[in-house]
């Protein structure tokens, strides 16, 4: 039986990126593989007609090029982790219903994907946790989840299209905490400049009665901004649109790499890498 998801409910919001994921698949398939996402759209009830429509437009496609691009750029990011750290922890902040952790598994790795618990509620019928693996139902910035990642192998955090909807301060709060409890991990996380956040924010500022646009969590040079909050951090940047692959692919036309080139420059659409060092 298909698994019902409502219109105007948070369970919908999971939809919206699996649906670029699979889009992304179809469209992108020499960058970008998601059978998982692709799988799961079989097993959802919802009226998809909307977005299929929407599917056509230039800068929805350009849209899915990005998604796919971000979740090439953090995997790269997590498989390197595991080349020096097999057995570390491999955490999805904020994972919805991604599958990068089982994408990046080494066969001796722990995977953790932490969520809200209705989140958690859908992902567990859907993408319940297989070995070596444990769906966490939690608030991101309630750092008790801390206890239940075992990091005696190191570990390695990313999110996907997470921190645009906190607080600067709630960001740097939550980076010193794991600077404290998680010495030698890495954290890995997409951002951008303050315009393209406005850009983002014209999307869900209306549904979540956001007004301070300016203090939510924005970044031009990740190194320099984020590096001054605690010594601890080791802080590097990488454009997530061409940072990490030049986008030379017969699927990707010239107008969309002007517009990646636009991304990373202009907008500093970007993946973060902090390592938590010791003073």
């Amino acid at each position: 039986m298909k698994h019902k998801i409502e219109k105007n409910t948070v369970q919908e919001t999971l939809v919206i990126p699996l649906y670029s994921r699979k889009l992304c698949t179809e469209l992108y398939p020499n960058l970008f593989q998601d059978e998982t996402a692709v799988r799961l759209i079989d097993q959802i009830d919802y009226d998809f007609s909307e977005v299929e429509k929407n599917s056509h437009s230039l800068m929805q496609r350009f849209g899915s090029l990005e998604v796919a691009m971000r979740q090439y750029d953090l995997a790269f990011e997590v498989r390197d982790y595991l080349k020096d750290h097999p057995n570390a922890a491999v955490v999805n902040l904020g994972c919805g219903l991604d599958g990068t952790g089982r994408s990046c598994d080494n066969g001796s790795c722990k995977i953790y994907n932490l969520d809200l618990p209705d989140v958690i509620a859908v992902r567990n019928e859907l993408l319940p946790a297989g070995e070596r693996e444990e769906n966490i139902p939690c608030n991101l910035n309630d750092t008790e989840w801390f206890s239940q990642i075992d990091a005696s192998g190191g570990a390695v955090f990313f999110a996907s299209g997470v921190f645009y909807y906190f607080l600067t301060e709630q960001v740097k709060a939550l980076v010193q905490k794991m600077a404290d409890a998680f010495p030698g991990g890495v954290l890995v996380f997409d951002a951008a400049n303050r315009t393209a956040v406005k850009m983002i924010a014209k999307t869900w500022l209306k549904s979540a009665k956001i007004r301070d646009v300016g203090a939510y969590f924005a970044v031009s040079d990740a190194p320099k901004e984020i590096g001054a909050w605690d010594s601890r951090l080791q802080v590097s940047s990488r454009g997530y649109m061409l940072g990490y692959n030049d986008l030379k692919d017969p699927s990707v036309s010239r107008f969309f790499r002007f517009l990646a080139r636009v991304g990373d420059g202009v907008m500093k659409m970007q993946i973060v890498r902090i390592k938590f060092v010791g003073r």
